[in-house]
């Protein structure tokens, strides 16, 4: 199972849900009396349950260190997805976000759930294969797409299965299964926050291509030279920035996918 830190969770997830809820609409929060949110990490999600449903709410995670961010605002457990701490039916509903992506074993893990799911299970995952970008460099979006390529090809779980998460939760034996897309939006434009400005000072640097470079597929020469496409890129994104120039935005695609346990 991958892991991933405190900063990289508020980042990807940031603005999700702000705008709409229609996609959760299958999930019947407001009506539910118990909702466990699996893979809760900082909590994101977990807020966004909390407000939407009037019965209890518990984030289960298996790093303590992600649990400190989300501990002093709602009950959180720690806890290994794969083995819920939690009796059979205690909750009405079960849910996880980018969650079965990171796992090699997706279908065993949402029986797991269904165990644990009175009535509901829900899997909210992106198709990372999927995502686009506009940007103000021209090299940018192709860029990035290059090097998606490398990272879902190099990638040790399916980290395109949002696509294919109604499948996932049909045979782990949930019945009437509905799925919903979500596009997720994250737009970067002038005036520029702090950590808009540190992500393209690590773009000039190569500094994310260089951490992720043992689990992208690909030759070393040919990553060699993505890393420099992708270094020179970078510096045309930070004079954009500097000039009050650049924009970007990224859509990345999320299939919320709900489905009843079976009596």
């Amino acid at each position: 199972m991958r892991r991933f830190g405190a900063d990289y969770l508020h980042e990807t997830r940031r603005g999700m849900w702000d705008d709409s809820r229609e996609a959760l609409a299958d999930l019947r929060l407001g009506t539910a009396d118990g909702v466990l949110d699996v893979g809760c990490g900082t909590g994101e999600l977990t807020a966004v349950l909390r407000e939407e449903c009037p019965g209890r709410v518990v984030g289960l995670d298996r790093d303590p260190s992600l649990l400190t961010h989300a501990r002093s605002h709602w009950p959180v457990v720690r806890g290994d997805a794969r083995l819920l701490p939690f009796p059979d039916d205690a909750f009405e509903v079960v849910v996880c976000q980018a969650l079965l992506v990171n796992l090699p074993d997706p279908v065993s893990v949402v029986r797991e759930f269904a165990r644990v799911a009175r009535e509901r299970v829900a899997a909210i995952e992106p198709d990372n294969g999927a995502v686009t970008i506009d940007s103000t460099v021209d090299r940018e979006a192709a860029l990035a797409r290059r090097a998606r390529e490398r990272y879902v090809e190099g990638a040790t779980t399916d980290v395109t299965l949002g696509a294919s998460a109604r499948a996932i939760l049909e045979a782990a034996g949930l019945g009437d299964v509905r799925s919903r897309r979500y596009d997720h939006e994250r737009v970067v434009e002038p005036p520029y926050a702090d950590h808009e400005v540190e992500a393209a000072t690590r773009k000039a640097s190569g500094a994310d291509l260089r951490e992720r470079r043992a689990t992208m597929a690909g030759t070393g020469e040919d990553l060699d030279a993505l890393r420099e496409a992708w270094r020179d890129m970078g510096r045309d994104v930070v004079r954009q920035v500097h000039e009050g120039e650049y924009e970007r935005r990224e859509v990345v695609p999320f299939h919320v996918v709900v489905g009843h346990v079976e009596s």
